[in-house]
């Protein structure tokens, strides 16, 4: 029987990221010093993985992210389906429990199964979930690509998580993630499976 890994991860960290501001699809930031420091991290302990592809967003800082392995030479797609949510005009903006009692109701929306609801002018988790399904059909698709590396969001990810596991999506919440951490999952005979959790271990100082 044949396995499909497959290497998840969210991109290194941004100055968006240290500031609390909202970043989503509309907002195409960069890796800052940390983030840098974090993808080469992750690029040193893991270059000895062949991968077949990577798998990345179309937004800069999940290129950044695996530019070591695109340097190698290594087939590369990118993909819209796996940008990161659209959280409409509050993009660019800081938020806090204290400063928008919209934006955390929303959230508290999905966790309670409200998942057809986003911000104005935002995408909903279904939304995003129905944009990624024709990357994830892609991707199972293709069994010559034993082993493959994808870089996508913080949020989207939990989306993702979600589909290939068969959980609601209330259950996003449950799938925590940290700048350049890495989900292992495996795919056999139509199952996904989670072979490490979060695991953030490759960027401790060596």
């Amino acid at each position: 029987m044949s396995v499909k890994k497959i290497y998840l991860i969210r991109h290194g960290q941004t100055d968006f990221n240290v500031r609390g501001i909202v970043q989503g699809s509309g907002v195409d930031s960069s890796l800052n010093e940390t983030g840098h420091r974090q993808a080469a991290r992750f690029f040193a302990a893991y270059k000895h993985v062949k991968f077949d592809k990577v798998y990345t967003s179309t937004l800069q800082r999940t290129h950044q992210s695996v530019q070591g392995f695109l340097d190698l030479g290594l087939p590369h797609e990118q993909h819209a389906g796996l940008n990161e949510i659209s959280w409409g005009a509050r993009e660019g903006t800081r938020i806090t429990a204290e400063e928008d009692a919209q934006y955390h109701a929303v959230l508290e929306g999905w966790k309670q199964g409200i998942t057809n609801i986003g911000l104005p002018g935002g995408e909903s988790p279904d939304q995003v979930a129905a944009r990624q399904r024709p990357v994830i059909d892609l991707i199972v698709s293709r069994p010559e690509e034993e082993t493959i590396l994808v870089c996508m969001h913080g949020r989207a990810m939990r989306v993702l998580l979600c589909q290939l596991l068969n959980y609601p999506l209330s259950c996003m919440d449950s799938f925590e993630h940290r700048n350049l951490c890495l989900y292992k999952l495996h795919y056999t005979d139509s199952m996904f499976s989670v072979r490490s959790f979060m695991d953030v271990v490759h960027l401790q100082p060596s």
